[in-house]
């Protein structure tokens, strides 16, 4: 992967347990992600002596936010109010936060729908506990074409609305999203190739 300094790459490491987490470490990868609240809990606490970034990546219930928020620095799926509302409840600091949009229109992804995004941002200010960043998509298994307008309208929408950041794009499709500005790639098993 030949990347600009623009474009930090988390690793997914739902698949890497910690020994090979921190032989990652050993090779510059301080980014990771995880998309099970008690995995990464448990992950966290194994590997407590490293300084990793943690990016919670998965679709967050809202019953789970209690646990975890405060021990995170990127949450990537924010993708309704009544999560905003248990984030608001339960995080200690400002939590740094993409807004999951789906843009595939698959009924089985997460994310609100960009017809909604102008007015959920307007409703998600009012909360002071979550700085909105940037936006995240997750492009069409097996098919380049809806994956790539996925891309391409959540660079757009990410511009309309002025915010930096845009998480797309992992193992499969990661370089359609660095043509889109993908600001952030999810990356899982293209790391294995450094163990």
């Amino acid at each position: 992967m030949n990347l600009n300094e623009s474009v930090t790459v988390i690793c997914a490491s739902k698949y890497f347990d910690t020994s090979q987490m921190r032989k990652l470490y050993q090779k510059q990868v301080f980014h990771f992600g995880e998309n099970r609240v008690q995995d990464m809990l448990k992950k966290m606490d194994e590997l407590k002596d490293l300084s990793i970034t943690w990016h919670f990546i998965g679709h967050l219930q809202t019953n789970k936010v209690k646990d975890m928020i405060n021990q995170i620095d990127y949450l990537h799926t924010l993708d309704r109010i009544s999560l905003a509302e248990s984030i608001q409840k339960y995080a200690e600091h400002k939590v740094k936060c993409f807004i999951q949009v789906n843009l595939t229109e698959e009924d089985q992804k997460s994310g609100i729908n960009p017809n909604n995004l102008t007015q959920f941002l307007l409703e998600i200010r009012k909360y002071d506990k979550i700085e909105v960043i940037g936006l995240m998509t997750i492009g069409k298994d097996m098919d380049a074409i809806a994956t790539e307008h996925a891309f391409m309208m959540l660079d757009s929408l990410a511009k309309r609305e002025n915010l930096p950041y845009r998480s797309m794009g992992m193992t499969s499709d990661y370089e359609l999203a660095i043509k889109h500005h993908a600001t952030h790639l999810r990356i899982g098993r293209k790391f294995l190739d450094l163990l």
